[in-house]
């Protein structure tokens, strides 16, 4: 008679093993569960993104509301939350002052309990901000300033810089323009750090291709004259008239030029906008802008995918977005993806994962975030249409070359950043 095997466990009926397994799965799923919500940190259970931009002066337009339609876009795309968590955008108006923006900064970073800044336009409020920033150590992006020093001699570890800045404009604007017979400029720049940066930059490359630098008119922000700074540039006999300014300032600047004929007639000069968006485009015509050449980091209508997230922006904002609009669009995806696959929003956690993941979307295409923060992708130079070649509504540009990013922007041989390991 065999021996009779000793049980530790009384035999169960196919309904009671069929229960116990069940039981088990939903322990194993809870248990599942609770680690994963321990994993996951986010301070005070909202993510919060801000954007200081200019909401009513001379660079609403370019930045200001739609910049922040860009990011609720964003946000709302995203699902408007992550991890579980609401994802919350705070708006203000920084006045075009670098104390006012440092300011509400601070307390969105000390009271508001902001996670990241998404934009910051214009130069000197942006040079501002990132000295907060750097104290707070917290997630700062621009998409809206031009000053390279954001990521060259001023970087820190969590600034990133997007879309565009004035050594990549310079470079290949300057460069193009140069090349093709414009060797004596003469600038009218805005008397602010984008302007300064801009003509600096704009400067080397004219010199480097052989060309010379006749002088410069400097103006102030939101200039409401510019006779005696176009009869300067006038009187130089430079062939390229280097415009060092953005926003309403460009736009004047050029309507003036027409007026003045320095355009027309035998003595015509050459107008070289070192940063326009094609906001400026609409607001001056292109039969007073055909034939100007420029430099942008998109265009709504280079392919489907720019023109499928275009259209739905101009449901919203009727009107085109600029390429700073759409880089707040992609740099907050971008942010928003990293904090969810770093279960985190950490600053520093984040930006590692920002830094390790290439962009691939429709502003741009194997983009990539380097050490120094500079968001690296390709650049384009265009030509705007005259009237005639315009087939329907801001058709406005033709592309003339693609700049690959490792061409565009600073080598990192040639950055200051103490980040840069040389």
């Amino acid at each position: 008679m065999p021996h009779d095997i000793p049980r530790t466990q009384p035999l169960r009926s196919p309904l009671q093993r069929a229960c116990r397994a069940l039981c088990t799965s939903a322990a194993l799923l809870a248990a599942t569960t609770a680690v994963t919500a321990q994993d996951v940190k986010i301070s005070d259970d909202i993510v919060r993104v801000g954007i200081l931009t200019d909401l009513s002066g001379p660079f609403a337009d370019i930045t200001g509301p739609g910049s922040a339609a860009a990011i609720q876009m964003a946000i709302d795309d995203f699902g408007g939350q992550v991890l579980g968590k609401k994802i919350e955008l705070l708006v203000a108006d920084h006045q075009n002052k670098a104390d006012v923006a440092a300011n509400k900064a601070r307390e969105w970073f000390d009271n508001g309990k902001v996670d990241a800044i998404m934009d910051v336009a214009v130069s000197a409020p942006a040079l501002a901000v990132l000295e907060v920033a750097k104290q707070k150590q917290k997630v700062i992006i621009f998409n809206g300033p031009g000053t390279d020093r954001l990521t060259n001699d001023l970087c820190m570890p969590s600034t990133v810089h997007y879309v565009y800045d004035t050594y990549a404009l310079a470079n290949v604007t300057a460069s193009a323009i140069t090349q093709r017979g414009g060797k004596d400029w003469y600038f009218i720049t805005a008397d602010y750090a984008f302007g300064h940066s801009l003509q600096e930059q704009a400067s080397a490359v004219v010199t480097a291709q052989g060309g010379r630098v006749l002088g410069a008119a400097k103006h102030p922000i939101a200039a409401t004259d510019f006779a005696s700074f176009l009869l300067s540039a006038q009187n130089s006999k430079a062939q390229v008239i280097g415009l060092a300014n953005a926003g309403s300032d460009t736009v004047n600047t050029i309507k003036a030029a027409r007026e003045f004929g320095l355009t027309q007639g035998k003595s015509k000069q050459t107008l070289a906008g070192l940063l326009m968006y094609i906001n400026d485009i609409h607001a001056i015509g292109l039969r007073t802008a055909g034939g100007l050449m420029l430099t942008e980091a998109f265009y709504w209508d280079m392919n489907d995918a720019t023109r499928a997230w275009s259209k739905r922006y101009f449901e919203k904002m009727k009107k085109m977005p600029n390429m700073s609009q759409a880089g707040a669009y992609s740099s907050t995806m971008h942010y928003l993806k990293a904090v969810q696959a770093a279960k985190t929003d950490d600053t520093a956690t984040v930006m590692a994962q920002m830094k390790a993941t290439p962009i691939n979307d429709f502003f741009a295409k194997n983009g990539r975030i380097r050490e120094d923060g500079r968001m690296v992708h390709d650049m384009y130079l265009f030509e705007v249409k005259q009237q005639a070649e315009s087939k329907y509504p801001w058709d406005y540009y033709k592309l003339v070359a693609t700049v690959p990013g490792d061409k565009a922007f600073l080598p990192l041989a040639q950055s200051k950043c103490p980040m840069v390991k040389k």
